[in-house]
């Protein structure tokens, strides 16, 4: 009998009740009922998205007098909007340093922001027949902030549960199908910075070589050349040893590069000599979403 796909996403916390339900409804209902006010706005809230903003561009949790500087404010006023956002989730403190970065429910949003695009509703359906007929775990990946970005994923029935590959893992450009993707059909100055970062870890000796992943700018050209001919990009055994992925690209009306589907397996079962079927319906779903998005239309 064969496994039923399953899917998998991120759960955050629900809001606080206070939070969701608000107090003060009275005066709220009066301001709101003011043109002039819905007009100018609530300053207090585009201030406090500078904050967030500057979470989002962090490389990593922020120093409280950091954050201070980035938005130009006074240490005391971004206190206080952090112990707000702390309270309803979208901002926590590392317990051990202090210092702030995005928390749960700013994750929850994101995902209810992806859901809300239709190239992830319609990627989903697509995701379960790859699934389905191969029997091997599925993902859905974006170009997040971070880099490329799982957002949703289907397991396989022929696999392994991947727990080192979850719903908000940011993977590498060099040695994963999906970064290798978003780097052969995005511009180049939207993954220069990583892909240095990547290539001087290459030739520094502090990863251990592998023939299948390029060293050189040169190398790169030529593999980005290769996905971009073929349509697809593939890995084995550079991710996650004994393991093989191919990932094809999802376009936009535009013909740029908005999300990816990717396979991963066995690398037994995914070898080149059979992997052929699993490349045309991996390479068949992402055509019909790129055309049903506009790509083709």
């Amino acid at each position: 009998m064969k496994k039923k796909p399953t899917t998998s996403a991120t759960k955050a916390p629900e809001l606080p009740e206070k939070a969701r339900k608000g107090h003060g409804g009275g005066a709220a209902l009066k301001a709101a009922s003011s043109e002039k006010t819905v007009r100018r706005g609530i300053q207090s809230i585009e201030t406090g998205f500078t904050i967030l903003d500057a979470l989002r561009s962090a490389s990593g949790p922020v120093p409280l007098g950091k954050l201070a500087e980035l938005t130009g404010l006074t240490t005391a006023n971004t206190h206080y909007y952090l112990v707000s956002f702390q309270r309803v989730g979208i901002v926590q403190q590392d317990a051990d340093t202090g210092h702030y970065g995005l928390g749960p429910y700013a994750l929850k949003l994101g995902i209810a922001a992806l859901e809300q695009f239709d190239v992830y509703k319609l990627a989903r359906p697509s995701m379960l027949d790859i699934s389905t007929q191969t029997g091997h775990t599925v993902f859905l990946g974006v170009w997040g902030n971070k880099g490329p970005t799982i957002v949703y994923r289907v397991e396989g029935s022929k696999s392994l549960p991947l727990l080192e590959l979850r719903v908000g893992s940011v993977l590498p450009l060099l040695s994963s199908a999906l970064g290798r993707n978003f780097l052969a059909h995005l511009p180049a100055a939207e993954t220069s910075g990583m892909l240095e970062h990547e290539l001087k870890l290459q030739s520094s000796g502090y990863t251990v070589p592998h023939a299948d992943i390029p060293r050189t700018a040169a190398a790169v050209d030529e593999m980005k050349s290769i996905i971009r001919d073929q349509g697809y990009s593939r890995c084995q055994n550079t991710l996650l040893p004994n393991f093989t992925s191919l990932s094809a690209p999802i376009f936009d009306l535009s013909g740029g590069i908005v999300a990816a589907l990717t396979i991963m397996g066995p690398a037994h079962m995914l070898t080149e000599e059979n992997e052929a079927d699993a490349v045309r319906l991996l390479k068949r779903h992402t055509a019909e979403i790129s055309q049903t998005a506009g790509m083709y239309g």
